[in-house]
């Protein structure tokens, strides 16, 4: 009887080496009336079929379910699991393969759930504490700022209030950024994209930020062959604001009498790339892969003592991934960085 629910590869290879045997027996026969002919044929064919198939069907399935497995686990497999893969995994049947496969699937979905929940719950998280920080710290501010200015000259209490003013100041702009990811996650700030020349809006940003990089005696330019204009279509104040970011980064962790400056290449008719490019400090190679995380700073160079919030790459990445665009960073240590989005061209 024909075991549906519960096939080997040894049924398999009997079964099709049963059925060719016959039809060669039956052929036979029609060729040839020796009995004993026909017998010795349909003995010796099907014994060597069953195991060319049973080796052919083993070797295949195999094959399929080593595949499989390293999908599941998604790890390199050690000589025990190529042991265990090679002598025991083919010694199953489908079905049992399949109920795995099943299992795993179960057990990854519930893995999703519990993931999704607890990133919608940390979103609420941010979104909650933003929105609480905001009331007391703008009143702290308040309060300071009115009492600095009755202070005396160079008293250690204005000194003291001045210091406080400053840090307070700090975490106005940390709320403010937690605030600004909160939207951008949840979608509360939809994009309002229009059609306008990118080159234009870096020279904006570069005259705005002109007395913070001028302080350093940073130069900033567009480099030469890009300045033939590309008009993009995006959020134009979205975008503004991710390279006021890439550019105030630039200036924080670039050298001294360095530059910065924008490159603008099409990669294809439908994409532009857009990079900011410093020559200062770099960024070593095990970080660059997590620096567009919330809060993420460097052990060297990108420490705390130049301020920030921490969110600032944060937010340029959730604005670029709302275009559904990429943006990415490659650095040397000690030669500079470059960060560069994609934009659809118009």
């Amino acid at each position: 009887m024909f075991r549906r629910k519960n096939l080997s590869t040894q049924y398999l290879a009997f079964l099709s080496a049963f059925i060719i045997s016959l039809v060669v027996g039956i052929a036979f026969i029609i060729v040839t009336k020796d009995l004993v002919v026909v017998l010795v044929a349909f003995v010796v064919l099907n014994t060597a079929a069953y195991f060319f198939l049973h080796y052919v069907f083993s070797w295949f399935i195999y094959r399929k379910i080593k595949l499989i497995y390293k999908l599941i686990y998604n790890t390199k497999a050690s000589k025990r699991a190529e042991a265990y893969y090679k002598y025991i995994l083919p010694k199953k049947n489908l079905n049992e393969v399949n109920e795995e496969v099943e299992s795993w699937a179960i057990q990854y979905a519930n893995e999703l759930e519990v993931i999704q929940q607890n990133e919608t719950y940390r979103r609420e998280f941010l979104q909650n504490l933003s929105h609480e920080f905001k009331t007391p710290i703008f009143a702290i501010q308040g309060y300071i700022e009115t009492v600095l200015p009755e202070m005396e000259e160079h008293s250690i209490n204005k000194k003291f209030l001045t210091n406080a003013h400053k840090n307070v100041e700090r975490m106005v702009h940390l709320v403010k950024d937690l605030d600004e990811i909160s939207k951008l996650e949840t979608g509360e700030q939809p994009l309002y994209k229009e059609k306008f020349i990118i080159q234009d809006l870096v020279k904006e940003v570069f005259e705005t930020l002109y007395i913070k990089t001028q302080n350093l005696n940073i130069k900033t330019q567009i480099k030469k062959g890009c300045e033939q204009p590309i008009a993009v279509f995006a959020d134009k104040e979205k975008i503004r604001q991710v390279l006021n970011n890439l550019v105030v980064n630039a200036s924080k962790y670039g050298k001294q009498n360095g530059s910065i400056s924008a490159g603008f290449y099409k990669t294809d008719d439908k994409n532009v790339l857009v990079e900011i490019s410093d020559d200062g400090i770099g960024i070593a190679e095990e970080h660059l892969q997590r620096i567009f995380e919330r809060f993420y700073r460097t052990d060297k160079g990108r420490s705390r003592n130049v301020g920030g919030s921490g969110l600032g790459l944060a937010i340029c990445k959730h604005i670029i991934e709302a275009h559904n665009k990429t943006i990415h960073a490659r650095s040397t240590l000690n030669v500079g960085t470059t960060i560069g989005f994609t934009l659809d061209l118009k």
